[in-house]
């Protein structure tokens, strides 16, 4: 089971999105594990998600720790389908629970309560591919994996 896990297939596009995807998620997740880029750091974040947006405990850790484990996982490609796996489930959630109500384009002119959903609809789709094909050539997962999966789309050559 470990090695399905793993398997990957030799694609560098595959690789650069992932590679770009982790550090989008590392960067968000640093803001709140170590208040780097301006954040409020692991107690500030937690405070809000649990004080602010009503989240659990439990759930706030889980979600904080998916982009910023997660990014990592990512950027080294290791475990790249249940960081995906993470992050998929934060941007679902956040679009649900947050975004949605806000409408589909981000807030590029302040004119709008928030942000909308685009950008985590983004983060989405790199995320199903990850699950679907994993981490790609350049990645630990490919270098500990025995065996390579089909590239999504791809046909047989003959």
């Amino acid at each position: 089971m470990f090695e399905k896990l793993l398997r990957t297939n030799s694609s560098v596009a595959l690789s650069l999105s992932r590679l770009i995807l982790g550090i989008v998620f590392f960067a968000h997740g640093a803001q709140k594990v170590l208040g780097w880029f301006g954040g409020f750091g692991f107690s500030g974040t937690m405070g809000f998600f649990t004080a602010k947006m009503g989240i659990p405990a439990p759930l706030a850790f889980l979600a904080i720790m998916a982009e910023f484990l997660g990014g990592l996982g990512l950027i080294v490609g290791f475990l790249s389908r249940i960081a995906a796996f993470g992050i998929f489930c934060n941007m679902v959630v956040a679009v649900l629970m947050v975004h949605r109500h806000i409408g589909f384009f981000a807030n590029w002119y302040g004119n709008q309560p928030g942000e909308g959903y685009e950008y985590h609809l983004l983060a989405i789709a790199l995320t199903i591919m990850i699950m679907a094909s994993g981490a790609g050539a350049l990645s630990l997962d490919r270098l500990l994996s025995k065996s390579e999966a089909p590239v999504l789309g791809a046909t047989a050559r003959s």
